[in-house]
């Protein structure tokens, strides 16, 4: 196993994440499940903290440190076509990867928005993409994982082979261990048709409320994603795809989207669903300093769209993201997995260049109205966002299994769920 360490050659390119800088006394690169094992043992070994990384995108995950190890799975990237609409991915595989092998065999995974974020942190905590109504949550089309746990074992697990640990392994799995491959069920889709709408709306409240209504009314075939930019003249992009490649059921639902109010241009097109997330496949500089907030909503009713109207106006965000939910990933129940958030229909995050104070008062307001919390999105490593992100029940039993399978919670690198005793002063 190769270790990188500051003095070597490569480890500029290994040190830092999509939106940290990071200075690791050492970067373990394991290539095989057997040697992720190994790497466990050194980082548990040294005392140092440590963190696991798999793609290196790390908006919310702590995937680097200073003075710590690194566990880095980009090495383990291997997609396998297991026949049928079965395969098999590494964790340090990315998505716009992942998504381009699996074209040409007409297939495809609905993940996130960025080709270039990792399978391995997206896949255990959700998966929110741009086909997510009607295929559900990237977690949601997992049939099986292999984990390292922090014993050194290494589980196979699926619906019955250690049930309870893959239950939490979809939706809390870097509580849990390693995750060194996963199968998943790929959904038979080849092409899909894609538009991408340019709004200036004059009045912004009425333009969101409109979007949210649009958007629940749609068919589930439809996702759409939206992103709005602060100033005094608003400017909204939206990526809005149709999940198969009938035009004729494709067209009006697309045109539902072109009759909202600001409609300044639009473009749309048959693409492979490879071509949807925005791939660039740069290294990771600790480029994005982004800080964020995000939660989950119900509906865009009045009140909340006055709110994030509010919160553009104030200037202490460069731009609100509304990503929709609901369908397919409504259909699960909401004990299925350790993600809990079955009823909600839109993902809200708002992004500061700056932060601080000031950005987290502006979003309290937005705060206030959410309902539920997905982490990858969340930069602030605050204990109150555990509790947000999966409700008492959900928590409760992944509480009970953390003191299982890591007792020593050895993996409280990420939105830790181990209950904090408070010590005594």
């Amino acid at each position: 196993m190769e270790i990188v360490r500051p003095a070597d050659r490569g480890y500029e390119a290994l040190r830092h994440v999509y939106a940290r800088n990071g200075r690791p006394g050492s970067v373990l690169l394991p290539r095989s499940t057997g040697e992720v094992v190994e790497a466990l043992g050194i980082v548990r070994a040294s005392g140092r903290p440590f963190s696991v990384r798999s793609g290196g995108h790390g908006i919310s995950s702590i995937a680097t440190n200073d003075g710590g190890d690194v566990v880095d799975l980009r090495q383990m990237s291997a997609v396998e076509h297991l026949g049928g609409t079965n395969v098999r991915i590494g964790p340090g595989a990315r998505w716009g990867a992942v998504a381009h092998q699996l074209s040409p065999l007409g297939l495809a995974i609905s993940s996130g928005d960025s080709g270039d974020v990792g399978v391995g942190g997206l896949a255990t905590t959700g998966g929110l993409g741009l086909m997510g109504r009607a295929h559900g949550l990237t977690l949601d089309r997992m049939r099986s994982a292999e984990v390292v746990t922090a014993d050194g074992r290494v589980r196979s697990v699926s619906e019955t082979e250690d049930p309870d640990l893959f239950w939490a392994v979809r939706g809390a799995g870097a509580n849990f261990g390693i995750v060194t491959s996963f199968e998943f069920e790929a959904a038979e889709t080849s092409d899909v048709v894609q538009a991408t709408v340019v709004y200036q709306p004059s009045d912004l409240a009425a333009f969101l409320l409109a979007w949210g209504r649009t958007v629940e009314e749609a068919a589930r075939e439809v996702s759409a994603f939206l992103y709005i930019g602060a100033g005094p003249t608003p400017v909204a992009q939206a990526t809005v795809v149709y999940a198969g490649d009938d035009l004729g059921a494709a067209i009006p639902e697309l045109e539902r989207f072109l009759r909202l109010p600001g409609t300044a241009g639009q473009r749309s097109a048959v693409v492979p669903y490879s071509a949807v997330p925005l791939t660039s496949g740069a290294p990771h500089t600790g480029q994005q300093r982004a800080v964020t907030h995000t939660g989950l909503a119900v509906h865009l009713d009045d009140d909340l769209t006055g709110r994030i109207a509010g919160l553009l106006r104030s200037g202490r965000a460069e731009m609100v993201q509304i990503r929709s939910v609901g369908g397919a990933v409504n259909d699960v129940d909401p004990d299925a997995t350790a993600y809990a958030h079955r009823h909600q229909n839109f993902s809200v995050t708002a992004v500061s260049m700056v932060g601080g104070a000031a950005f987290d008062r502006a979003w309290e307001r937005v705060h206030e109205r959410m309902d539920g919390m997905y982490l990858s999105f969340e930069s602030d490593h605050r204990p109150e966002a555990v509790a947000e992100a999966f409700p008492p029940r959900t928590l409760a039993r992944l509480r009970t299994l953390k003191t299982r399978f890591d007792p020593d919670d050895v993996f409280d690198q990420n939105f830790d769920v181990m209950e904090r005793v408070p010590s005594a002063r």
